[in-house]
């Protein structure tokens, strides 16, 4: 495993990270969300990511457990707060109380007194920016986290949030998009800023819920228990690249990853780390060696020949439009 600095801070975090959005307490059985987290142990990942609202928050119980045991000095966890986690008005959002209340949930379904990061899950309209910073700076000061990040945040939210960081003396050094060959909408805006202000990208769905591995064709149903027949969590996500002419397309991509000696997931994955950018890949899995497999990607370089063909060929697929990154106008 190799590791990067989050952002300009002084932690370190494996390249590719295991998250558990999709997979803990809903797509997989507990025994076998408990073995990708051995798996991906095992393969040297330190970092875990995950959120108070996925799975209804059940995931966020399962990577407690999965975890219970290790040495925390030598994981970095990180989980978010913002969507809707009960009925009360107050249950959603990034308001004081909300934030508050939120962290303290985590930390118990998590069994731990800290996390190493607390993110923004979206930014939140109608919360006053700094309350939501002050109230991150109480969560920091009360060693409940050790960073703040955000996700799915604009380059000019990311600029007003920063200086109320450094002025509360709290470390803002993360933003947590989806990245990938095919969607690519941080690129003009998003990453200048993080890069100019010192934060690192954490990305989500790098391998493009899995179409990028190759295992989805043109012309042929999915197959049975991958994402996109699981109507329950993947299959909406996942629509989007379900045609035949991306399907087509990321085939093609097929000889280049074979060439270079990688499966077509260590080719997506080692793909989005060579932006200098990323810190942190996140991976899901639902079962280990699928865990074991992409890790492979860590360490990986692409020469210059090779990245310019994989453009060559997706660019006509390519999802590039800054303003798809957004957030709810109206709290969940």
């Amino acid at each position: 495993m190799e590791f990067r600095h989050l952002g300009r801070s002084g932690l370190l975090v494996s390249e590719i990270a295991y998250g558990n959005w999709i997979t803990h307490g809903s797509q997989v059985e507990e025994e076998a969300a408990v073995a990708c987290v051995r798996a991906a142990l095992d393969s040297g990942i330190t970092t875990f990511d995950t959120a108070d609202v996925y799975a209804g928050t059940r995931a966020e119980e399962v990577l407690g457990r999965a975890l219970k045991g290790e040495r925390r000095q030598g994981l970095e966890i990180f989980t978010k707060v913002f969507w809707r986690t009960g009925p009360g008005p107050n249950e959603s959002g990034l308001s004081r109380k909300h934030i508050m209340e939120s962290i303290d949930g985590s930390l118990r379904r998590l069994g731990t007194d800290h996390v190493d990061l607390y993110q923004a899950h979206r930014f939140d309209h109608h919360t006053p920016l700094e309350e939501t910073m002050e109230a991150f700076a109480d969560v920091v000061h009360a060693g409940k986290a050790h960073y703040i990040g955000v996700s799915e945040w604009t380059a000019g939210q990311i600029r007003a949030a920063k200086p109320i960081a450094d002025q509360l003396r709290i470390r803002l050094v993360s933003n947590q998009p989806q990245y990938s060959m095919l969607w690519r909408v941080i690129e003009a805006e998003v990453v200048p800023a993080s890069q100019e202000l010192g934060l690192g990208q954490v990305v989500w769905s790098p391998l493009a819920q899995g179409v990028l591995t190759g295992k989805y064709k043109a012309g042929e149903e999915p197959p049975a228990g991958s994402r996109a027949t699981d109507d329950k969590s993947g299959a909406g996500f996942i629509a989007r690249w379900m045609g035949d002419d991306v399907l087509g397309t990321v085939a093609r991509l097929e000889p280049l990853a074979a060439e270079a000696g990688l499966t077509m997931a260590q080719l997506a994955l080692a793909w989005v780390l060579q932006n200098p950018n990323v810190s942190a890949a996140i991976i899901g899995a639902s079962r280990p060696e699928q865990v074991r497999d992409n890790v492979k990607a860590a360490g990986v370089k692409l020469d210059e020949a090779l990245l310019k063909a994989i453009d060559e060929i997706v660019d006509p697929i390519v999802t590039r439009d800054p303003s798809l990154t957004s957030s709810p106008a109206k709290r969940p």
